[in-house]
């Protein structure tokens, strides 16, 4: 009887012991900002986004030039304008450093847009190859590795090599 209680015990122990090592889950990690930044696709999203800064970077410069130009011309009329004409060229650029300033945050406000509309689409597609070669490895848990991400310890495996091998870069 002795023998069958014992059996009894290490087999429950047993089953115990099997059961914790089966409940951990498998982590793994990723610097996801590195893996984004070897896709092509992000390189041509950003070609595209520098190409729009730098034609409303343009925009705005000619508008600035234009402006002082104004200043520059007014203060030189200035004084063979009546009081009233003077005040209303003032206006008139108050009016025109306003626009500026309205162009410029659209400007800033499409940027944020169209960099919205072109990396979502890359976000998607490395998420699903990391969670694609996670599952395929058995892992429960990806961790972004980025530093400051709140990843104190990177011991597990690391991912990148694998994603970017099933996205082909």
């Amino acid at each position: 009887m002795k023998q069958v209680k014992k059996i009894a015990v290490a087999l429950v122990l047993f089953v115990a012991v099997t059961g914790f090592v089966n409940a951990q889950s498998k982590v793994a990690h990723i610097d996801v900002t590195q893996l984004l930044a070897a896709m092509p696709e992000m390189k041509t999203a950003e070609a595209e986004l520098k190409k729009l800064q730098g034609t409303y970077s343009a925009d705005l410069e000619n508008s600035m030039t234009e402006l002082r130009n104004k200043v520059t011309q007014y203060q030189n009329e200035s004084g063979s304008k009546t009081r009233e004409e003077n005040e209303k060229r003032a206006q008139e650029l108050q009016g025109y450093e306003k626009s500026i300033g309205e162009f410029q945050q659209n400007a800033q406000q499409e940027m944020q847009k169209k960099q919205q509309e072109l990396f979502a689409p890359i976000s998607e597609k490395a998420k699903a190859a990391i969670e694609k070669v996670a599952a395929a490895q058995g892992y429960d848990y990806v961790i972004d590795a980025q530093p400051g991400s709140g990843l104190i310890v990177a011991k597990g495996k690391d991912l990148l090599a694998d994603v970017k091998k099933e996205l082909g870069i």
